[in-house]
């Protein structure tokens, strides 16, 4: 053999081309193992925890008051038109919250009695002859609506933990600036509710605070980190709240309750006020915004909530749903690390897609992106390169650092003060620190998925898209599945605006839904999508309906 035949042959083996061929297949190969693991291993686990939870499971009673069924708009025209009083709504929706806390445990304190003293002050205010212009309709818009406030945003005089146990003491002092921007527009905080430890994990329970239970199965989680926010407005103990969202924060909770969610575009809302607030460019994927159970309530209160910055997004311009570009991915393409998106989930949206096709007319494009199979790499990647605090600090109050590997020691004999996911992500986030070259190629990826989106939503354009690829598990089980937020997370990585719409109840009659994504500060055409969507299947199902 001559040595030029060695060069070819030595040029063809290791050619780009060839590694990636062979990349592909080892990556094929893995992935139809994985696969072939899961369709054992998952069964076998869905079992353990049906057994473990299910026969101490529950679905909350059926709401009754016809109040506690209305939309926030429609109640705070009821109210100014005094067709009843903010004091009878108010205190519907504090009796309903009584009732199904029992449940599902979603309370982290309450103001109900506070609350039911401005209800009164604000029919004191509607009876009378003169209305001051800021409690005008166009000042206070939701004037005399009760809402509920995640436990992560300051509420003057209320704790502010997240469910970390050195801080059961704290109360904050002052609202958080979208709280404050909630009251201004007449809405009356009843409660505080639950998240996850330091709101980084989903599923919302606590050492300090518990664990919440889903109001339609109480076996099964409520999502995090605002998952007590979930559960309130989807029992009928809130009409609307207020989520924050770094990983899915928001959507996940609204998918797992089947309620209506927005993640806004970034700089939309401030997220100011919070515990814990990220740092350095961690800030960058962390977005706030409104929860709700009626779709029709998610475009006033995101102008509420972003005040002057509304018009970043033009929310004022009206959105005709016949005119936006449609398009569709049933899953991530084949990632590694995240679960299959169950079928049930498929078939919700495939009704959807087929609905726009065959009904309204419209074409919906299926999308073929292979970059989402690395949404967990891109979004851990995104905050591993952030510069902000790490989870350790957070664990110790900005006191030192939490070491983690003692307090999984801890844990094991019950003497830990910390939910295991907590100590988990403190260890695995130094892990991930240590492969800066992974991460920076895992940000270029990121970068050129970001490029092609906007390439194809363009400016009038939504994708719709799993929220999450599982229904409700019961509690604890995404420990098994701890890259399950990729789904969402992608869109932190990528700071695109979503709304999560929810398209009824799975076979188990636990709610299913999928996200409506399109690119920044066109946060309109996704609510709009929601809308129209809420008209034609229903939107969110009351807790105790059969599917």
């Amino acid at each position: 053999m001559t040595v030029h035949q060695d060069r070819m042959e030595y040029e063809l083996v290791f050619s780009p081309i060839f590694i990636m061929k062979v990349s592909h297949l080892l990556r094929s190969i893995q992935y139809a193992v994985l696969t072939a693991v899961g369709w054992v291993l998952t069964p076998i686990i869905r079992l353990i925890f049906s057994l473990v939870y299910q026969s101490s499971s529950k679905c909350v009673t059926p709401i009754e008051d016809p109040l506690c069924l209305l939309p926030a708009t429609e109640l705070a025209r009821k109210i100014r038109t005094r067709e009843v009083t903010s004091e009878a709504v108010v205190r519907a929706y504090i009796e309903r919250a009584r009732l199904v806390n029992r449940d599902c445990n979603f309370i982290v304190a309450d103001r109900f009695q506070e609350a039911l003293q401005e209800a009164r002050n604000v029919d004191t205010i509607l009876d009378g002859h003169i209305i001051a212009e800021k409690f005008s309709e166009q000042n206070a818009p939701f004037l005399g609506v009760p809402t509920s406030i995640k436990e992560a945003f300051a509420l003057k005089g209320m704790p502010q933990t997240s469910g970390l146990v050195m801080m059961r003491d704290y109360r904050a002092s002052e609202d958080a600036p979208v709280v404050g921007r909630l009251r201004q527009a007449g809405l009356i905080p009843t409660m505080v509710t639950n998240v996850s430890e330091l709101c980084m994990w989903y599923e919302s329970a606590n050492r300090l605070n518990g664990r919440s239970c889903n109001p339609y199965n109480t076996a099964r989680i409520v999502g995090g980190s605002s998952g007590g926010e979930g559960c309130a407005i989807a029992s009928g103990a809130a009409v609307v709240g207020v989520g924050s969202d770094i990983g899915g924060s928001i959507r996940m909770p609204s998918f797992f309750n089947g309620i209506f969610g927005h993640k806004p575009s970034n700089g939309l809302v401030p997220s100011g006020g919070q515990f814990p607030l990220p740092t350095g460019r961690d800030m960058e994927l962390l977005t706030t915004g409104p929860m709700c159970r009626y779709a029709t309530d998610l475009l006033p209160l995101l102008k509420v909530m972003s005040g002057p910055e509304a018009k970043l997004a033009k929310l004022d311009q009206k959105v005709d749903v016949m005119k936006i570009r449609f398009f569709t991915m049933f899953d991530d393409g084949g990632s590694l690390l995240v679960s299959h998106v169950e079928p049930e989930i498929q078939k919700s949206q495939r009704k959807v897609v087929q609905y726009l096709r065959d009904t309204v007319g419209v074409h919906v494009e299926e999308l073929k992106l292979t970059k989402f199979q690395y949404a967990f790499e891109m979004w851990a990647a995104k905050m591993a390169l952030s510069g902000g605090t790490d989870f350790a600090t957070y664990m110790s109050n900005y006191n030192g650092r939490v070491n983690c590997y003692l307090e999984l020691l801890k844990w094991l004999v019950g003497r830990s003060n910390h939910t295991l996911p907590a100590i988990g992500l403190g260890m695995g986030q130094g892990l991930a620190d240590l492969t800066p070259g992974t991460n920076k190629k895992n940000v270029q990826i990121l970068n050129k998925l970001d490029q092609e989106l906007r390439e194809v939503l363009g400016e009038d354009g939504v994708l719709l898209y799993p929220t999450h690829p599982k229904v409700a598990p019961y509690h604890n089980e995404p420990i098994f599945y701890p890259f399950n937020f990729a789904y969402t997370g992608l869109f932190n990585a990528l700071a695109y605006p979503v709304t999560q719409c929810p398209l009824g109840l799975s076979s188990e009659g636990l709610p299913v839904g999928f996200q409506i994504v399109t690119t920044p500060n066109n946060d309109r055409l996704s609510i709009a999508v929601a809308v129209f969507l809420e008209r034609v299947f229903g939107g969110w199902v009351p807790p105790g309906t059969r599917p």
